[in-house]
């Protein structure tokens, strides 16, 4: 900390006390993280949650989105404020000013997964000029802010403890006083109630409608640090009441068999929790867990509660914390940016698309957040159904780390006619198959999806999955017990292993046909193993079609599939039943890869992506004359090698093979020494 740190780093006037309280924590947690985040299968423990999820909002993430949420409300209520001079990622854009007379005291600020308290402490800095503005001091203010607007969950007591801590340095800066004024930040660590049984209940003098309600927070909170803020509270909870009542037990400290007191204490805990989880916010800003390991415990509550968002624990906080604000409040986040596009988001992105507003959004290029291996976007929602336009700015092509997408974006406020900056409305959204929210597109495009898709043309279909120890490359095996060239079931008997499409590299028109499957006796030993299988209905093994690799760290590349090949996993496959080859010359070309960008620019182009993608046909016999071409030359190609099982000779050899048959038969006629010269006339060829 002393030699590798820059003191600039501490200095409160620059944010630099809480930016390393919290680059220190995420380097306290960098070992637990990998440990978890890398497991193979399984599920992350109740325990290990913090150690997975807990990531470090960058800074100018932190501002963007307190900027666009809580910055923005408050401007566009108070239409003479001089605020948005001091917001510098606040994105240009018209504010809808509302005839409100906003007393700053109620605004209410949460970060239901605040870690170590970053979004917070940027907030009370923003927070505290919009006092400046209504004319109280900066200690007041301070004050006023712990008491009134700021609040935060947690389920990680280390990170609690961090964000108390840095909220209360916060206050100081502006209050010499605040580490004596008695007011404590209004942030709170969840607890299990897994330790309160009902022999508590059993001796309060509390009348019988106080038990029932306390046992029912009870019951709610049993698995709190699993469930944290996604807790849902279905009927009110008379807080007030209830404090009354628990603060008014007689403590009788000389015999506590059943820990009455700590109990009591627990649950006063407990009220504040339920109070803040039962607010609604102005501004709900955060960035939450990503997990999709989960336990049996979380996973059956998103299945119960949250069905239409269980992808991604950070999905349900998406739908969750828009939920949890005032109308034309905002809820702002950085998450995953597949929630944009996938199928398994598409319920989400409905939601969003028929009841709220993406006010703004900002797409980061793929590998710019170096603290995870995750696409990321940072977004803010509006709880209203306004027809507004939405402000995106997509920084893609943008290399380089979070610090060039930084500069980028401030680009982007200071000159809005950048062409990475997009004023889109959400309706055209849902004008395309899947909804992604490919705000970059043009009314072109969208209408280019009116047309017929390649769904219409044939089958499309994801294919056998099973563990990697039954599959083979065709050379390490005996060939005796493959396969090559069935084309119905009956064709199996008597073979253990069986050709592929698995995916491969980046290669057009035929190929990577190496990998085989064990499908012994109908995968005997796949399902005898127990391991996550699917075998697929056999009544599409060996049909010729079009593959592609599903996982693609560049371009999309389709294949035609032989017949006589099985599909797996990541070698999705296409049963198309006319104008097969058209459809590999378009799977080819850039109007393909503009296409599958717009319904899904990640790593992972499904299958439902490719049922999506429109299809013109246009010059059909002149493309199906060339791509037939393309599809012999690359056999050939394919065939040169001895990785191809249908390989014959190397064409190096076979070129000389040729040279010297043909040299033969001259040399022999004119009486020369044959060997000698064609060994000489090849080495002038090709060695000068």
């Amino acid at each position: 900390m002393i030699d590798g740190i820059p003191e600039s780093d501490f200095d409160v006037q620059r944010q630099g006390q809480v930016e390393i309280i919290g680059w220190l924590y995420q380097y306290y947690n960098e070992e637990p993280h990998n440990a978890v985040v890398n497991i193979n299968g399984g599920t992350v423990k109740t325990n290990d949650i913090p150690a997975a999820t807990q990531l470090f909002t960058t800074d100018w993430v932190v501002r963007y989105m307190v900027d666009n949420s809580l910055g923005k409300y408050y401007l566009e209520r108070n239409a003479h404020s001089e605020l948005g001079t001091h917001l510098e990622f606040l994105l240009p854009d018209s504010l809808e000013m509302v005839s409100d007379d906003l007393d700053v005291t109620q605004i209410k600020v949460i970060d239901n997964a605040m870690g170590s308290g970053h979004i917070l402490v940027y907030a009370f800095d923003v927070l505290v000029k919009m006092y400046a503005e209504q004319g109280y001091s900066s200690r007041e203010a301070s004050s006023l802010i712990l008491e009134n607007n700021l609040f935060g969950l947690e389920i990680d007591k280390r990170a609690y403890q961090l964000a108390y801590f840095a909220l209360m340095m916060k206050a100081r800066e502006y209050n010499r006083r605040a580490l004596t004024s008695n007011i404590s930040p209004k942030v709170y660590v969840f607890e299990d109630t897994s330790n309160i049984s009902d022999n508590y209940f059993e001796s309060l003098p509390v009348s019988e409608s106080n038990i029932q309600d306390l046992k029912y927070i009870v019951s709610l909170f049993h698995d709190s640090r699993t469930l944290g803020s996604i807790i849902q509270i279905d009927k009110p909870v008379k807080t007030g009441n209830l404090r009354t009542v628990l603060t008014n037990i007689p403590q009788d400290t000389s015999l506590d068999l059943n820990n009455t007191r700590e109990i009591t204490y627990q649950l006063l805990r407990l009220l504040d929790i339920v109070e803040t989880m039962q607010n609604k916010y102005e501004a709900v800003i955060t960035n939450p867990p990503y997990l999709n390991k989960m336990n049996k415990v979380l996973k059956e509550y998103l299945k119960t509660h949250y069905k239409d968002y269980s992808s991604d624990l950070f999905s349900v906080f998406i739908w969750h914390n828009i939920s949890m604000t005032v109308t034309n409040g905002y809820a702002a986040y950085m998450t995953p940016f597949v929630w944009m596009f996938i199928k398994s988001y598409e319920n989400l992105r409905k939601s969003i698309l028929n009841t709220k507003l993406i006010s703004s959004l900002i797409q980061m290029e793929y590998s710019a957040f170096e603290e995870a291996t995750v696409p990321i976007n940072t977004f803010v929602l509006k709880n209203s159904s306004t027809s507004e336009n939405g402000v995106y700015i997509k920084l893609s092509d943008f290399k380089g780390g979070m610090d060039v997408q930084k500069v980028k974006t401030l680009e982007a406020i200071e000159n809005p006619d950048v062409d990475y900056l997009y004023r889109t409305n959400q309706t055209n959204f849902s004008r395309l198959p899947g909804m992604p929210i490919s705000y970059w597109i043009s009314e072109k495009i969208i209408s280019a999806f009116q047309n017929p898709l390649i769904s219409e043309f044939g089958i499309v279909k994801s294919g056998i999955m099973v563990n990697s120890s039954f599959s083979r490359m065709w050379y390490e095996l005996n060939v005796g017990k493959i396969q090559f060239n069935a084309e119905k079931i009956d064709d199996m008997d008597g073979y253990k292993w069986f050709p592929v499409n698995s995916g491969g590299g980046y290669r057009k028109w035929y190929g990577f046909n190496e990998t085989v499957l064990n499908l012994e006796d109908g995968g005997r030993d796949i399902i005898n193993d127990g391991r996550n299988y699917r075998l697929r209905d056999k009544k599409w093994y060996f049909k010729p079609g079009i593959t592609w690799g599903r996982i693609t760290s560049s371009d999309l590349s389709f294949r035609l599939s032989r017949q006589g090949n099985l599909f797996g996993d990541a070698g999705p496959m296409m049963f198309i039943n006319r104008h097969i080859h058209f459809i590999l010359g378009f799977s080819n070309s850039k109007v393909m890869k503009a296409m599958s960008e717009i319904l899904n620019p990640t790593l992972n182009f499904q299958v439902e992506d490719m049922r999506n993608i429109p299809l013109i046909l246009r010059h059909v016999d002149l493309i199906e004359k060339l791509v037939r071409t393309n599809v012999e030359n690359s056999k050939v190609y394919w065939d040169a090698f001895e990785r191809s099982w249908d390989f014959q000779v190397h064409p190096l050899i076979q070129h000389i093979d040729e040279h010297n048959r043909n040299w033969n038969g001259f040399l022999k006629q004119n009486h020369c020494n044959v060997p000698i010269l064609s060994q000489i006339i090849f080495l002038e060829e090709y060695y000068g």
